[in-house]
């Protein structure tokens, strides 16, 4: 069964391009020309994957995103804008976009995009009740466990609700807890590609991972800051 993409575009050759390309691909596509009805069809159809132009009528995407998150709709975002402005990009990733193109872009760079994003998230399993489970290479820190096998996070035994590149943050983290792991070492394992020096992505990351599995953000007990160097996931220690 082939994945479904929604994509969001007021302009209808963008729109036009990326559906035709999309579905020589081999992926189902449906199209909407504002930020309202990409909302709408969003929530009703359960796309995998959401293509959303930053600049929409009606609802920009900015808001888009932000009510998706809100709802706990952690359907992968690729957001798209014409505007090459760094501002803009931290902005979209902060509320919860996976990855951003700016136009004019490649289709073939978008299909590539979005093949890796679907890799990263394919091993999901849903679930509909709250029983955990187990995998050979889980790893337990104090109240965190971390399933990489599962695609799937707890944090005192309830389910974290993260996006794909939250979790693959945590997991890298989780891989190498304990050590001491650079901006760039995280710019570079868990961006891939793009964002080359832009280390503010990894900080936004990293604080909405805290607010996610730390009790006190201001006083992190999982997620260290090692001042001038980057970032460090430990056991948290009683005494803290």
């Amino acid at each position: 069964m082939s994945k479904k993409i929604l994509v969001v575009d007021d302009e209808q050759s963008i729109s036009t391009l990326l559906k035709y390309n999309l579905e020589q691909a081999g992926y189902t596509v449906t199209t909407a020309e504002d930020g309202e009805e990409g909302l709408h069809m969003c929530l009703s159809e359960e796309p995998d994957l959401l293509v959303l132009d930053l600049m929409l009528p009606k609802m920009d995407g900015i808001e888009v995103c932000k009510q998706l998150r809100q709802r706990k709709v952690m359907v992968p975002i690729l957001m798209l804008t014409a505007k090459d402005d760094e501002f803009d990009k931290v902005l979209g990733l902060e509320l919860g976009a996976d990855d951003y193109m700016t136009k004019p872009f490649s289709p073939r760079e978008v299909v590539a995009r979005i093949k890796a994003i679907l890799r990263r998230s394919q091993t999901i399993i849903e679930q509909s009740d709250v029983t955990e489970v187990e995998d050979a290479n889980q790893v337990t820190i104090g109240d965190l466990k971390v399933l990489p096998e599962h695609y799937e996070a707890y944090y005192a035994k309830e389910r974290l609700d993260l996006t794909p590149k939250e979790f693959e943050l945590l997991v890298y983290l989780a891989k190498h807890k304990g050590r001491v792991l650079t901006r760039d070492q995280l710019l570079s394992a868990v961006w891939n590609y793009d964002f080359a020096g832009d280390t503010r992505i990894v900080d936004v990351h990293i604080s909405h991972l805290r607010e996610k599995i730390e009790r006190n953000t201001k006083k992190p007990l999982y997620i260290k800051t090692i001042r001038g160097l980057g970032y460090k996931l430990e056991e948290p220690k009683v005494n803290e």
